[in-house]
């Protein structure tokens, strides 16, 4: 791709920004079509400043990562309305005015993946964890008509966000008497960071038919080998990052992605 003049540039802004797979995957997906777009990471301390900058530059587009994707709502002009109900956005679109829409589309990554497996309209999902993962997927599971129980370590939180989402949950050593269509882990353990771990015991695992984990480093946590030995259909976080990753670009772009090309790219540096 050979960057000039006339290329438009779109980004991520949080701090950190350098461990961020979406670069690769947006230059692939561009690379692939022919644009003339590139997509680079921006440190971004205070998000005011970054997006009178980006306003400046022209930027067209943008990821939101930690620590900003709720602070950000103050400075954007609209928000989409599941965006408002989870009370936090991950993507950013400029007009030709510059004003800024904000959206969040992880919650279409969740549910993308989870629909690679099952219909989710009445399903019943179990939804491990109580921070903002689980708020995003949640309302998302909600908007598909889906049914929600929460569970989590944290029982102050677990019962906060179980008020906001209106729906029931139960302390996390409660799960393993559980049943369900789905269960998804949204929290961090799981990372390889954190050692070989799972919030869920291996023998109830075969209660629930479909297992997603939200991690994607490793791309098989110990749940994900766990659920595949007792014969549960499994996604893992690449997933739920890769189509999250697909609705940015369709927002951005105004046409389909290129989603194996972007499933690739994000496989291939996972694996390096």
């Amino acid at each position: 791709m050979q960057i000039n003049g006339s290329t438009e540039i779109y980004g991520i802004i949080g701090n950190p920004v350098a461990h961020s797979l979406s670069p690769a995957m947006h230059n692939s997906a561009f690379g692939a079509l022919g644009l003339n777009k590139v997509y680079v990471p921006f440190p971004a301390f205070d998000v005011e400043k970054a997006l009178d900058a980006c306003r400046t530059l022209n930027v067209r587009g943008l990821s939101v990562t930690i620590p900003h994707k709720e602070t950000i709502l103050a400075h954007i002009n609209s928000i989409d309305p599941v965006a408002e109900k989870i009370g936090a956005v991950n993507t950013l679109v400029f007009d030709e005015e510059k004003n800024i829409h904000g959206l969040n589309t992880d919650w279409i990554g969740a549910n993308r993946a989870l629909a690679d497996k099952l219909d989710l309209k009445g399903k019943k999902i179990l939804l491990l964890g109580a921070g903002g993962s689980a708020k995003a997927i949640g309302y998302g599971l909600l908007e598909a008509g889906a049914e929600i129980i929460l569970a989590s370590r944290t029982e102050s939180r677990l019962k906060t966000l179980g008020e906001k989402l209106d729906c029931d949950w139960v302390p996390l050593a409660e799960v393993g008497s559980m049943h369900a269509d789905a269960l998804v882990n949204a929290t961090s353990v799981g990372m390889k960071f954190l050692g070989d771990v799972s919030l869920v015991p291996s023998a109830c695992l075969a209660n629930f038919p479909v297992v997603m984990d939200i991690v994607y480093s490793p791309l098989e946590t110990k749940l994900i080998k766990d659920a595949k030995i007792v014969g549960c259909e499994v996604i893992n976080g690449l997933s739920m990052l890769l189509y999250q990753g697909v609705a940015q670009f369709e927002a951005w772009i105004g046409q389909d992605a290129p989603v194996e090309v972007m499933r690739s790219a994000l496989i291939q540096i996972i694996a390096e």
